[in-house]
């Protein structure tokens, strides 16, 4: 009688776990095709970086077809220093109506901690204040519905990248928001800016509800050509991505790599971030994006395109419309 009850529950947390794999893989399906609002929120004060949310964007958003938008937030810049760290009010009501505004339109939100530099370079010390910004978060948005994702961290680096200090770091963090939400996804990177080559360097913790994501700007002298913000690039610009055979042979083998590690962790993949920066020619852009796309499509990903209106943007604020080209090559008519 023991051992027939021991095989039945051997039975029945087999079953458990493999219906946990299915409902999370099937909330990443969910997530499908994304855009992200880059340049607004995570700036230190949203417009410093030109780009300020409307209501219509997330309009036009959802009749391109897209189903969810990445909202990168920099929400140590609107939280106090000291405990218990208040989150301020106000900003926390902006960030309602960003959510108001994607339910309306029946778009999927990830959530994501964006630019915590201070948390990056002294991790032991900022943990505190990290994990009473996810509380307050966690609690505030508890209600909301599956449409919902967070993200514990974007691009983890600096001191993070050092011996085990993200694998570490997540438990606390994921801790705070389980306290309140038990079973919503959350999304979590592995160190050295969520590389796919990086994701043997951290481990999860035993949670049915996790999300992996990883991002791609390789090859980056290519997607970064031009950009202000990277070392030397001006010196690379006029590179071009052809599509040729030995290029779509580097971006598959990275991606095969990716989907290995996922096959053996049994973690779905989300591809948050991928783009090339406006000062490469439209029709490399062009051309890496769709191939891009395609190839986590292929694998079963989800996606988030960088970004909706800035630098890499698939829309032309200015005139109002579509980069045709890009958005064709991510949502192919």
């Amino acid at each position: 009688m023991i051992r027939h009850a021991l095989l039945a529950i051997c039975l029945l947390t087999a079953v458990s776990l493999a219906a946990a794999e299915r409902d999370i893989a099937a909330a990443n399906k969910a997530l499908g095709r994304g855009v992200n609002f880059g340049n607004a929120l995570e700036a230190p004060r949203e417009g410093e970086w030109g780009l300020k949310l409307e209501a219509e964007f997330f309009v036009k958003i959802k009749q391109a077809g897209f189903d969810h938008v990445r909202v990168p937030i920099k929400w140590p810049a609107h939280a106090e220093q000291e405990a218990p760290y208040t989150i301020d009010p106000e900003f926390l009501e902006r960030i309602d109506w960003v959510l108001d505004q994607a339910r309306k339109q029946q778009l999927g939100v990830v959530l994501d901690m964006h630019h915590y530099d201070q948390l990056d370079k002294q991790p032991e010390k900022e943990l505190p204040r990290a994990t009473a910004l996810w509380q307050q978060i966690a609690t505030r948005y508890q209600d909301r519905g599956d449409w919902l994702y967070f993200e514990l961290m974007n691009e983890p680096h600096d001191e993070l990248n050092k011996d085990d200090r993200w694998t570490k770091t997540i438990p606390p963090l994921l801790a705070a928001i389980r306290e309140t939400n038990p079973t919503r996804p959350v999304i979590i990177g592995p160190p050295w800016w969520n590389g796919i080559w990086a994701l043997p360097k951290f481990k999860l913790p035993d949670d049915p509800n996790l999300i992996v994501t990883v991002h791609c700007y390789n090859p980056h002298e290519f997607t970064h050509q031009g950009a202000p913000w990277a070392e030397g690039s001006n010196n690379w610009l006029g590179k071009k991505w052809t599509g040729s055979a030995e290029e779509l042979k580097k971006l598959r083998d990275e991606f095969d790599q990716a989907q290995r590690w996922a096959t053996e962790h049994k973690h779905p993949l989300y591809l948050g971030e991928f783009g090339a920066y406006e000062k490469a020619d439209m029709e490399s852009r062009i051309r890496w994006t769709s191939a891009v796309a395609r190839e986590a499509e292929q694998r079963g990903w989800s996606w988030a395109y960088w970004e909706f209106g800035a630098g890499f943007g698939v829309y032309d604020r200015e005139k109002g419309q579509w980069r045709a080209g890009l958005k064709n090559a991510l949502l192919p008519k």
